[in-house]
């Protein structure tokens, strides 16, 4: 029989005000997203287990500090403090483009990269990193869950990346104000000191058909 498990404080991950996601349909009486995991390793791939949390700023009363790193879990797994900056962007899906609109498409994404030098898997499609709502941005192929109450496919609700962006998708996705003469930084491609599974990443989704808008959530990695 295996050890239990020691018990650890869920690690914070993102937090974002409604004020800052218009896109986001938040629950009635909340304003404030809050996503927390647990840093033992869960699932046949191993992967920190997310909680969300939709909260009315109002009550929250005094703010902890960020636990550290428990000895013997992965210290990639404690995001560094960062200050989120929300930007709004179009998004296409990329992974979950069909094959036939692959086909339908081809022949403008061989002429659109002849005449700009742009991809569309890189450079227009799905935005890269960590993000809310859009697309996920897939390791691999795209996995939907069901809503286990009602059946239906949950809608994306956040993705959390190990990178920002590679080394073509940057030419579109990063900020300007990130940018150097070569290129981009390491501090700019993972601020939050991520690394999930090499170059992975954990995929939160959420039923809105349902009145308790129940969680589901995935993990893929390179």
């Amino acid at each position: 029989m295996s050890e239990p498990q020691a018990a650890v404080p869920m690690v914070p991950v993102v937090q974002v005000h409604q004020a800052d996601a218009p896109g986001i349909p938040f629950p009635e009486g909340t304003d404030l997203l809050q996503v927390l995991w647990c840093p033992y390793a869960h699932g046949e791939y191993c992967y920190p287990l997310p909680q969300v949390h939709w909260r009315d700023s109002r009550g929250i009363g005094d703010i902890l500090s960020t636990p550290a790193p428990v000895e013997g879990l992965p210290e990639d797994w404690y995001p560094n403090p960062c200050v989120v900056h929300p930007e709004q962007v179009t998004e296409y899906p990329s992974n979950d483009l069909s094959w036939d609109m692959r086909d339908a498409l081809r022949q403008r994404f061989d002429e659109l990269h002849a005449t700009t030098g742009l991809h569309y898997w890189y450079h227009l499609a799905d935005a890269p990193g960590i993000k809310l709502g859009g697309y996920p941005g897939w390791t691999q192929e795209p996995c939907w869950p069901d809503c286990e109450a009602c059946g239906g496919r949950m809608e994306h609700l956040l993705t959390v990346a190990s990178w920002e962006f590679d080394g073509e998708s940057w030419r579109t996705w990063l900020p300007v104000e990130d940018r150097t003469d070569s290129g981009w930084t390491e501090a700019a491609n993972n601020p939050a000191g991520l690394c999930l599974g090499d170059a992975g990443g954990v995929y939160i989704f959420e039923c809105r058909a349902c009145p308790d808008r129940p969680i589901g959530h995935w993990f893929d990695c390179s």
